[in-house]
Formats: structure tokens, sequence, C-alpha cells
């Protein structure tokens, strides 16, 4: 009898031994949790900075005396402004200052010949643009000043700082660390001064500066 209970309790310890395993078997364990994706900074453009630009002009002058003609030459200077990004519109003001060798003459009823010219140009704008991470397009505008320089030989001429206005825009791009570069067009139009006696002429002599600038520059973000 004992020999009976003996074998009857190893049957059923081995069946319980024989289901268990097959339970762990057949049991499934859920996948590990997938890693968290890991997601570049997006670049912020919030924050001033300070540059350097340079590039070249072609632009018109008139003389009430002399009629129209063109203009050309270059700049180079320097840049401060702000950006401030909420979302992807950045909103900024700059202002910059530049040495520039823009000028230009006639000898069309001027025989002595009647130059135009500007040796400094400055300008503090609004700028407006839309971020696409570390790319800027941007569109700017607001005042410009410089001095529009007159002369005739053998007379004194004019050399006045006029103040206008300019519009333009540009690209800027995110190339490293604080640094960002950029191009740019601008139309300028520093309006207009009268030089009259000062050119030669026995009238009023209105002489008008207005240029066109395409420049790059590069900036360094604080």
């Amino acid at each position: 009898m004992k020999n009976q209970i003996v074998a009857s309790l190893g049957l059923a310890l081995a069946a319980f031994a024989t289901a268990a395993a097959g339970a762990d078997l057949s049991r499934r364990y859920p996948p590990p949790p997938p890693a968290a994706p890991i997601y570049a900074p997006v670049y912020n453009w919030t924050g001033f900075y300070i540059g350097v630009n340079g590039g070249g002009a072609f632009g018109h002058s008139t003389w009430d005396s002399a009629g129209g003609f063109n203009l050309t030459g270059g700049l180079l200077g320097g840049t401060i402004g702000y950006n401030w990004q909420p979302g992807p519109l950045v909103l900024g003001i700059e202002s910059d200052l530049d040495w520039s060798g823009i000028s230009g003459s006639t000898t069309n009823l001027c025989p002595l010949g009647c130059k135009t010219a500007n040796s400094w140009l400055g300008t503090v704008r609004g700028r407006v643009g839309y971020a696409f991470d570390r790319i800027m397009p941007y569109v700017t505008g607001g005042l410009a000043f410089g001095n529009v320089k007159a002369l005739t030989p053998g007379f004194p001429g004019i050399d006045n700082a006029n103040t206008g206005w300019t519009v333009g825009a540009g690209l800027e791009v995110a190339i490293g660390g604080g640094w960002t570069a950029k191009a740019e067009y601008l139309f300028v139009d520093l309006g207009s001064a009268n030089c009259g006696f000062n050119c030669g002429a026995l009238v009023n002599d209105n002489v008008s500066f207005r240029t066109s600038i395409v420049r790059g520059g590069f900036n360094y973000r604080f």
C-alpha cells in the first residue's frame, strides 16, 4: 500500500513538472520598448550679433543740368543687430556702416565733367525672417544715410550728409557655433542735394543718388 502511494505521488509530481515546463515554453514575453528617438536640437536665432559685410553697387545719379548717368563701386563695413525668434518667425533690427567707393561721371552738357560720389553709407533696418532650422530667408527695410558728393572741376562742389530709405531681401545660414553667413540685396535712395553755384550752375542744380547693393557677410551671434 505504501509503495502504491509513493508511486502515485511520483506520477503526480512528474505530471505537474511537465505541465509547468510546457507553460513556461508557451508563455510570450512582451518585446522591450523601442529606444527613444534622438532629435537634433532646432537652431534658435535669438540674440545679439556683430559682423562684417562687403560687396558691390550699381546705381544712377541725375543732375538737373547734365541729365542722368550710371554709378558703380564697392562697399566694406561692419554690422550689429539683434534677433528675436517667436516660433518660426524671426524678428530683428540691424544697423551697418560702410566705407563706400560708389561714383560715376558724365560730360553730357557738362564739358568739364560732372561727378557724383558716395564715400560712406549706413542703414538702420527692421528684418522679418522665416526660419527653416538653420536657414533663414528674410525681407528688410528702413532708414538709409550717407553722403552725396557733387563735383565739377574748378568749383568747390558739395559733400552733403543725406537721409533716405532702403528696402531689400536676403538669405542667412547658420554655419557652425555662433557664426552665420548671409547674402543680401538692398535698394538705397538718398534723395538729392543742391549743388547750384558750387558746381558752376547759375540756378539750382539738384543731384540725386540711388543705388542697388549686392553684398555678403559673416555675423557672430552671442
